[in-house]
């Protein structure tokens, strides 16, 4: 495993989709508002990191990758911040649009005492316009031939919709790009053709519109999700303490178990998957082998507060202790 994660580094992978700006207001409490039965929260200090499809590009970035990044944001102050953070950690920011018929996804956290107290959203939803996506589309198109994995980050605020996901799965396709989705929504057909699509246990019972609840009921609709999606896309299915479950058609169900000790804040874990899936393949592991690093680099991640990413480093320790 040690030897898979070092060819990560300078891996070129391009990321797709909602690209968000995580907002954090950190202070504390010591009393409650006169004016109604809540916290006062004393404000110290208030940062900002990439989010959505922008902490997938991060977490490639940490863990050693090159990204290069393809999505949306408002002609905003927050959009430039995005941007910026981007930038900093030396993604590609090329292909980031901008909209001016809506706002940067801006998600704010107010946070005290290592505990979110609060989450105020700011965004407009809804499909992009047409120019903006088919120029969208022609940047990605550009960017596709210079890369060996390919993330789509799809949160439902409206890039990634059937037609362009469509339209990209059959460019990496023809380019040789595998493709990672890390999915939003019912609509799992716009996905066919994709290399992995990444539900979590929830998302893949809303799509077949019924509960899982047992390992037996994530076994069946993994099959079925597999017949939902086609003979060229692979399943896995994050259950959060109870692992991963990946399906590929012909083989057996593989069960990866959680690796997390502690759990302190689970913001952006399905990003670090994400990235670690693409990466893992674009590094030539197999879908196993990637499952496995992403459930390890999941640990690390959901062990630290706030919008947070895995460094090559850690996974390296991590894959060094753990015994499958």
């Amino acid at each position: 495993m040690t030897d898979l994660i070092a060819r990560f580094r300078d891996c070129p992978i391009l990321v797709v989709g909602d690209l968000m700006l995580d907002e954090f207001v950190w202070g504390s409490v010591s009393r409650i508002s006169p004016e109604a039965p809540v916290p006062v929260v004393e404000e110290r200090d208030r940062t900002h990191t990439a989010g959505g499809a922008a902490n997938t590009a991060a977490n490639v970035r940490s863990l050693g990758g090159r990204a290069a990044v393809a999505g949306v944001v408002g002609a905003d102050a927050e959009g430039e911040r995005v941007r910026e953070l981007l930038s900093g950690l030396g993604a590609d920011v090329t292909g980031v649009k901008s909209d001016s018929t809506r706002p940067t996804t801006t998600k704010t956290r107010v946070i005290a005492h290592s505990q979110q107290m609060v989450r105020l959203d700011r965004e407009r939803p809804g499909p992009i316009p047409a120019n903006v996506e088919d120029d969208l589309l022609a940047a990605v198109t550009a960017v596709l031939p210079t890369v060996r994995g390919c993330v789509v980050s799809d949160y439902g605020k409206g890039v990634v919709t059937p037609g362009f996901a469509s339209r990209l799965i059959a460019a990496a396709r023809a380019a040789n790009v595998p493709v990672v989705i890390d999915p939003k929504g019912t609509d799992f057909a716009k996905y066919r053709g994709a290399t992995l699509v990444k539900p979590n246990q929830l998302e893949a019972g809303q799509v077949l519109n019924r509960k899982l609840t047992t390992g037996e009921e994530v076994d069946r609709a993994g099959a079925d999700l597999l017949d939902l999606l086609g003979p060229d896309t692979a399943v896995l299915v994050t259950r959060g303490p109870h692992g991963m479950s990946l399906f590929e058609r012909g083989r057996e169900v593989v069960h990866v178990p959680a690796q997390a000790r502690a759990v302190y804040d689970v913001t952006g874990a399905g990003d670090t998957v994400a990235g670690t899936l693409a990466l893992t393949l674009a590094a030539g592991g197999d879908l196993t082998a990637a499952c496995r690093l992403a459930s390890l680099a999941a640990a690390v991640v959901v062990g630290k507060v706030g919008t947070a990413t895995c460094s090559g480093e850690e996974l390296r320790a991590a894959a060094q202790v753990v015994r499958w």
